[in-house]
């Protein structure tokens, strides 16, 4: 039977979610159901992601430690950015509802909920507008063509396996951002475990050759911008 799961290839999100149980389970399950995820816990740290990347839907609480999270909704709004964005918040009140609503929010789910409603609300809402994947990554020397799954650097073609392809992917497409083996593994089907990323990783620095472009960076590795 054919996995009707959007992939995490098509569908990137934004959680900011400042309570460390409820941000967890939100990313975990979110990223069991096939998509990508990036977690912040508060404004200061969502705000310059969403300048940094053009996600495919936002998920914010209300209650966060530096301001009401529908100031990031109002943001994205008034730059002109139509980023689905659903509410997620024990803010349940009609006054609450219609307050989201007018800050921008496409979409409004009261705690506690469900991790797979969770999914289908995100997966409703990213398929109301239509998607343009970045066929091509480029960072620096370093070239990804997403179709061809081809990698060049500095016009040089190099032969990778589908876990090195994978692996380099997902730190090209997030580059300027640590990525974490756990994160990498989900990613890649064909990587199975977090303690595999560090070999695919190592077979990766070998074949992009000097300067070394991949940084180990604390529980993951970093592709500078």
């Amino acid at each position: 039977m054919p996995d009707d799961r959007m992939t995490p290839h098509s569908i990137w999100i934004l959680v900011c979610e400042d309570d460390d149980d409820p941000g967890d389970r939100v990313a975990a399950g979110l990223r069991e159901a096939g998509f990508i995820v990036d977690l912040t816990r508060n404004l200061a740290e969502a705000r310059p992601s969403c300048g940094a990347r053009r996600y495919d839907c936002l998920i914010v609480d209300r209650g966060l430690p530096d301001d009401d999270g529908l100031d990031l909704i109002r943001r994205q709004r008034d730059s002109g950015h139509r980023t689905p964005a659903l509410v997620i918040t024990a803010r349940d009140s009609p006054r609450d509802r219609t307050e989201g609503y007018a800050s921008g929010a496409d979409d409004y789910l009261a705690k506690p909920f469900s991790l797979s409603e969770l999914a289908a609300r995100v997966r409703a809402l990213c398929g109301r507008r239509p998607r343009s994947p970045v066929p091509v990554l480029t960072v620096g020397d370093l070239v990804v063509d997403r179709l061809r799954r081809r990698v060049q650097r500095n016009g040089v073609l190099l032969t990778m396996t589908s876990p090195e392809f994978c692996a380099l992917e997902l730190l090209a497409a997030r580059a300027g951002t640590m990525v974490s083996r756990t994160e990498n593994a989900e990613y890649c089907s064909a990587t199975p475990s977090a303690a595999s990323v560090a070999d695919v990783i190592h077979r990766l620095d070998r074949k992009l050759g000097e300067p070394q472009l991949i940084r180990p960076t604390g529980p993951g590795y970093l592709l500078p911008i």
